[in-house]
């Protein structure tokens, strides 16, 4: 009898610590569900609508146009395309999406976060430097590496992250996120261009830095090149 009982209370902890560490989006229970913007006849999953199955068409799991170079003409030298739900419909409820991320020499992806996915970087062309920072329980320790055509990395879900050109021409890198709706933080932006603004006493406390200093990056245009 006791036996039976630990049997019992080991599958049920193995159990509860499977839902806990999941880290992707909920497994869909069907073949597909293709988000739909007309809500007046659908059912209503993962964020998103779904349309009839018998009404999918191939178009809905299709999106052309990632072999262009994107227009890094900006403040950070860098462009982010993102293909998730909210332009391929067919990923609804699939827990997966990719983006392109186009670098001018010297461009960076800013420090950032995917609240609910963990990436994994290739680099097409071009010579990057790329890190994240663990949490604070961890001690805020910083993973680096300098990547090269064809090296991989990842970026663990919810942690800071970046990536910076430090070739002498234009590079390029495709990730695939473990979620149809990543989201995105960037870390400055978020911060320093919230609307409204953070109260500067917050963040002067926060960053140990005079008023002053907040004030002055709280009057600054944060370019999002996501």
């Amino acid at each position: 009898m006791k036996a039976v009982y630990f049997l019992i209370s080991t599958l049920a902890i193995l159990a509860s610590a499977t839902f806990l560490v999941s880290a992707s989006d909920p497994s869909p229970l069907q073949d597909f569900c293709v988000a739909l913007n007309d809500t007046k006849s659908a059912v209503f999953v993962n964020g998103k609508f779904c349309k009839d199955p018998k009404l999918a068409n191939a178009n809905d799991f299709f999106f052309s146009g990632l072999q262009n170079p994107r227009n890094t003409q900006n403040p950070l030298g860098s462009n982010v395309t993102a293909v998730n739900v909210d332009n391929l419909l067919g990923l609804n409820t699939l827990g997966i999406s990719l983006a392109r991320i186009d670098f001018a020499p010297n461009g960076l992806n800013p420090p950032h976060t995917h609240p609910r996915a963990t990436e994994i970087l290739v680099v097409l062309e071009g010579t990057l430097y790329v890190g994240f920072v663990t949490s604070n329980g961890d001690g805020n320790r910083l993973f680096t590496k300098v990547l090269n055509k064809g090296d991989v990395f990842v970026f663990p879900i919810g942690l800071i992250h970046f990536q910076l050109n430090v070739g002498h021409v234009n590079a390029v890198a495709f990730a695939g996120l473990s979620s149809q709706n990543p989201g995105v933080i960037t870390i400055a932006k978020a911060v320093f261009g919230s609307q409204p603004p953070i109260n500067p006493d917050v963040l002067a406390k926060a960053f140990q830095v005079d008023d002053n200093v907040v004030d002055n990056l709280q009057k600054q245009f944060w370019y999002d090149n996501n």
